[in-house]
């Protein structure tokens, strides 16, 4: 089972053996991280097709330097069209294919290994109280969209400085075909129940435009 099921020539059934673990192992790999990561379908369906897209490239590729370059190529675009996931969806990502790669080499016990154990792993780990930072939790992203006649630099000071704890600038941009700017702060209530009332404030400085309070993830597609 540890033993590569390739010869020197990869034959039609040994490539259909590979395909067919390949996918059963990767799906079932999906089903099991569904249980610990909140996603899309496709996600999962991805997730599943990944170890056979891996290892039919490795099969193939099979010693051809060239040809392995290129296929470097063609997946490294694949990150310019893709939007940034959050940690727990990029693991899976890293999981799936690093089992593609003995899977394309014919190790098909190493391949389920990785796949099966890495998934085990990954939700019993999640499950324990370890890595956790309660103070994290308290974080949240403000947005707060603003006329581009206002002078943003300190008009929010006085409020921010009764209401937050702590408060840090995270970006502008502007929106409205440049007509407002969204001003982003990781911000940290010092206390939660006053959240209406420190948003009621800033929408007299706003001219009650959109505001948002969401948890903070250190994304930038929260921005």
């Amino acid at each position: 089972m540890f033993d590569s099921i390739y010869s020197s020539t990869v034959t039609v059934p040994q490539f259909f053996i590979m395909a067919g673990v390949a996918l059963v192992t990767g799906f079932l790999y999906a089903w099991l991280m569904s249980f610990r990561i909140r996603s899309t379908k496709r996600f999962f369906i991805v997730i599943g097709l990944i170890p056979f897209i891996i290892s039919a490239v490795i099969t193939f590729v099979n010693g051809n330097i060239g040809a392995g370059v290129a296929i470097g190529g063609a997946f490294s675009l694949i990150r310019f069209r893709s939007a940034q996931g959050t940690a727990d969806e990029i693991a899976a990502i890293l999981i799936a294919m690093g089992a593609g790669i003995p899977f394309g080499m014919g190790y098909i016990g190493y391949g389920i290994i990785i796949l099966i154990a890495l998934s085990v792993v990954y939700f019993l780990i999640s499950m324990l109280p370890v890595f956790e930072h309660k103070s994290m939790a308290a974080d949240q992203l403000l947005r707060i969209t603003i006329p581009e006649s206002l002078d943003y630099s300190d008009v929010f000071d006085d409020t921010f400085a009764h209401y937050l704890k702590s408060y840090e600038s995270v970006g502008v941009k502007t929106t409205g075909m440049g007509s407002m700017y969204r001003l982003s702060f990781k911000i940290r209530m010092k206390d939660s129940r006053e959240e209406k009332a420190f948003i009621d404030e800033l929408r007299t400085k706003n001219g009650n435009l959109e505001i948002a309070v969401t948890p903070y993830t250190d994304l930038p597609s929260q921005l």
